[in-house]
């Protein structure tokens, strides 16, 4: 069942479907932390592209944090799922509830993985979006909303494996959107890959270390 053996398997063959932006002195690539962190380093390696971070925290539903109500990312941008939030009736103050614990964790993040260094400059880049995979989408709708805010030249968002009903909804979102697999049933992200061990704080900044002998920051 499983399509990719790891992170780093599924950044390679990933890499395979965006040949066309090697090399090129406007793209930059952002991964999502954790999981996003091993599959974008292979997809910057293989394109020769500066590759940085770029951190998204899912609002999970209280009591069913698998289930995304939301997102949020740098920059302060919140993206809510009005369909889930009506559907179970979930109040103001417990989105609030959850959004300032997520806060705190994607502050806690961004100090982790980058410290004081500033984002990149990415007005008038090409950013490419990558994570190990979508479900529901959230967070990289709020990726999106928050690397729009930088006035970048396109947005591309890049992953391994997602339902194909997902993928359609960036269609008209961004400027190109790579999924290399589309299974369905989808289960999953996890599903279609053999080790899906989670990535660890340690392992981020060690390929953030790492990251910085491929190219050059522009």
């Amino acid at each position: 069942m499983a399509v990719f053996q790891d992170r780093r398997d599924a950044g390679r063959k990933l890499a395979s479907q965006l040949t066309h932006y090697a090399g090129r002195p406007d793209v930059i690539v952002l991964r999502l932390p954790r999981g996003g962190v091993p599959v974008a380093y292979e997809v910057a390696e293989s394109l020769r592209v500066p590759l940085d971070i770029f951190v998204v925290r899912k609002l999970g539903v209280p009591g069913h944090s698998e289930l995304g109500m939301g997102a949020i990312a740098s920059g302060g941008v919140r993206i809510l799922n009005q369909d889930v939030l009506r559907s179970l009736h979930i109040s103001d103050e417990a989105i609030e509830q959850v959004a300032a614990h997520e806060q705190a964790e994607l502050e806690r993040r961004e100090c982790t993985y980058r410290g004081d260094r500033p984002l990149p400059n990415l007005e008038g880049r090409t950013v490419i979006l990558v994570d190990d995979g979508l479900a529901t989408g959230a967070s990289m709708h709020a990726a999106v909303a928050a690397v729009k805010a930088y006035q970048p030249a396109r947005v591309l968002v890049a992953v391994p494996t997602a339902p194909p009903e997902t993928c359609a909804e960036f269609q008209g979102e961004v400027d190109e959107i790579v999924c290399a697999t589309t299974p369905r049933p989808f289960y999953g992200v996890g599903a279609w890959y053999r080790d899906f061990t989670q990535t660890t704080d340690r392992e981020v900044r060690l390929l953030l270390e790492q990251a910085k002998e491929l190219v050059p920051q522009r």
